[in-house]
């Protein structure tokens, strides 16, 4: 007769579920304080571990569903980490940058359409026979040119 080596098995087994739960309690708290969105399948994914074992441990689900069900602030200050807030002498130097060029690109375009409306004055005056100087001339092609 056999030796009875089932204890071995059992410790085994009790081990791997003290494993399998220690897992998914560090997963719970990680997405817990990280304030990610809180759900069985995210916490079978982030654990390790199936959706089924989770809906088996009846204190991890319930802890999952207060998690999901919690009311998470969302405002525009948490989006963005402090040290990579802009501060706001920088977003003040920004607005003036902006500002300057916006001048710039006003008195560009009032110089651009003064000459606009002076060509096209121009253009009205000359004389009928004669082209504008800045029509191209129409191209004639000869037979030598068409090879």
């Amino acid at each position: 007769m056999r030796p009875d080596n089932t204890h071995h098995l059992t410790e085994a087994a009790r081990r791997r579920a003290q494993a399998t739960r220690r897992r998914a309690v560090a997963a719970l708290r990680r997405m817990a304080t990280s304030g990610l969105p809180v759900t069985i399948d995210a916490l079978a994914r982030e654990a390790g571990v199936s959706r089924s074992w989770i809906y088996g441990q009846p204190d991890l689900r319930a802890e999952a569903e207060r998690l999901r069900d919690r009311p998470r602030p969302v405002t525009a200050d948490r989006a963005v980490p402090d040290r990579q807030r802009a501060s706001d002498a920088s977003l003040l130097r920004r607005l003036e940058t902006a500002t300057q060029r916006i001048r710039e690109l006003e008195i560009d375009n009032k110089r651009l359409r003064t000459a606009l409306a002076e060509a096209l004055g121009e253009r009205r005056v000359a004389p009928a026979g004669r082209p504008p100087h800045d029509t191209p001339r129409p191209r004639v092609s000869t037979p030598s040119q068409t090879l």
